[in-house]
């Protein structure tokens, strides 16, 4: 078993190294499909989100263990890069990987629990009217997160968290970075970045302004308007035709 502890977390080295043995049978679950997810409550009162890949099919057993990174591996370090470019995001503690006969079967990874948040999902079939500013807010987000060469590639509802404190002032916390990449984002790649977020257009045409003159190269807020609102109905698109596939082959 290989155990990667932030050292500022070591004081926590023996529970996290027995946590798989508890794992099944202790923690709240607050997200259970392909991947579980828990949170811990410690006696401290620190509180721990684990999450625990599901185990990986043959092939990517031999890939996880030869070719590629964990997707653990992959969460705690692309997670530490966030917050080393001035970004939020939930503190990378400790990961986890277990393997068997020479390959990787199963995989952990252990971050700070964000409190008092919301998930942006809260908005996406709006209103716009009475959420502008936080709207506004989230594009200026997004372009400074470009700028940076920050790249979600699950840029999506549930993985962007907001905080927001007594004053009103909001703070985006990127989660579930596994999928990351860090590279120049340009104007395309950028608006594509929004296309799971929302279903209104209205909401699009009010960051995609935003966002387009926050960009470190500003450009026409029309165009980003154009680009974001296309994006999402490709991907309302995609998603409608694999809906009617998945009927289709499993009536």
């Amino acid at each position: 078993m290989k155990v990667v502890i932030n050292p500022k977390y070591d004081y926590l080295r023996g529970w996290i190294e027995k946590m798989p043995c508890f794992f099944e049978k202790e923690g709240e679950v607050i997200h259970n499909k392909r991947n579980v997810i828990k949170v811990f409550r410690l006696d401290d009162g620190t509180e721990l989100n684990v999450k625990r890949y599901r185990k990986p099919h043959l092939f990517n057993r031999i890939v996880y263990s030869f070719f590629r990174k964990s997707k653990a591996y992959r969460a705690y370090h692309n997670a530490l890069r966030i917050s080393e470019k001035g970004f939020a995001t939930a503190e990378s503690v400790a990961y986890m990987e277990m393997n068997g006969g020479g390959l990787l079967f199963r995989s952990y990874y252990i971050s700070l629990q964000c409190r008092n948040v919301r998930e942006i999902r809260e908005y996406y079939s709006g209103p716009l009217a009475g959420n502008e500013p936080l709207m506004d807010a989230f594009a200026r987000y997004s372009a400074s997160l470009h700028d940076a060469g920050i790249y979600h590639l699950d840029y999506s509802p549930g993985n962007i968290l907001i905080h927001e404190d007594t004053e009103g002032k909001y703070t985006f916390i990127l989660i579930d970075a596994n999928r990351m990449k860090f590279m120049p984002v340009g104007t395309k790649k950028g608006c594509r970045n929004f296309a799971r977020l929302f279903g209104c257009d209205d909401i699009y045409e009010r960051i995609g302004t935003e966002y387009s003159r926050s960009r470190k190269k500003p450009f026409a807020g029309e165009k980003a308007v154009r680009l974001m609102v296309k994006y999402k109905n490709r991907f309302l698109q995609k998603k409608k035709c694999q809906k009617r596939t998945k009927k289709f082959l499993l009536p």
